[in-house]
């Protein structure tokens, strides 16, 4: 059963943002998620994936840099609801780093009901059928087994592995993003056990808007990198007149 998050009537706006792949080597990015998160006039923030550029543990938290995010998300909770989906980066980030930024969790897929409308939401690699070997890994990562092991080992180990499997994402990203895209069946599928027509997601870097037929269409955010020439990032903003898609 897909996840539902009703809108409280006060809320009037909502920001939406992917892939931002925050980390000590991002501090242009880091400081407009914070801008951003300090001047919109939404009501809600959704982080929907790949927040940080790589997750190993919640115990990573008290780290330099992540106490620092901590501090940065934890400030905008005290004005905005934030909530945060896993993405294939972040899908570790628990409950305890949850609570220590006063973000809620928010499962992927979620139909958000708001404004007298149906929104689908998700991070987007589970859509993404055809690379199969990511999708052998996924299944394997998200296992309670895999989880206990890894966590079993040591914070500095734990790093060790992050580093290096980010240094193997890097050098094939380019060519895995190229190669591979949400698989139109199952978005259409998604879409209507929710109900929904609209479906909004990360994951790709390909912001666009894609005509799924049968009145449905899938929405692309970008990623985020503030320290690129040119520096790139947006967010899609819904309210009652519908969707915007807007630089932060």
């Amino acid at each position: 059963m897909i996840h539902t998050l009703t809108a409280p009537a006060h809320w009037q706006q909502v920001d939406l943002l992917s892939d931002l792949h925050l980390g000590p080597d991002t501090p242009g990015t880091a400081a407009r998620l914070e801008a951003h998160l300090a001047g919109t006039p939404a009501q809600a923030v959704l982080l929907l994936g790949d927040i940080f550029e790589v997750w190993v543990g919640d115990d990573a938290r008290h780290e330099a840099f992540e106490q620092g995010v901590v501090k940065l998300l934890r400030a905008a909770s005290q004005r905005l609801a934030l909530y945060f989906m896993p993405g294939n980066r972040d899908f570790l980030v628990g409950a305890d780093m949850l609570a220590a930024c006063g973000m809620t969790a928010l499962p992927d897929p979620t139909l958000l009901v708001a404004f007298g409308q149906r929104w689908l939401l998700a991070h987007g690699d589970a859509q993404c059928l055809d690379d199969t070997a990511y999708q052998a890994w996924r299944a394997t990562s998200r296992s309670e087994a895999w989880q206990a092991d890894f966590f079993a080992k040591p914070l500095a180990e734990r790093q060790a592995f992050g580093r290096q499997a980010r240094a193997q994402s890097r050098a094939s990203q380019a060519a895995q993003l190229l190669a591979t895209d949400l698989d139109a069946a199952a978005c259409h599928a998604l879409l209507r056990e929710a109900g929904a027509t609209t479906l909004i997601h990360g994951h790709t870097h390909r912001p666009a808007e894609h005509d799924l037929g049968e009145g449905m269409r899938r929405v692309v955010l970008s990623d985020w990198d503030f320290d690129a020439t040119p520096p790139r990032g947006d967010v899609i903003r819904l309210s009652a007149t519908g969707l915007q898609r807007l630089a932060p």
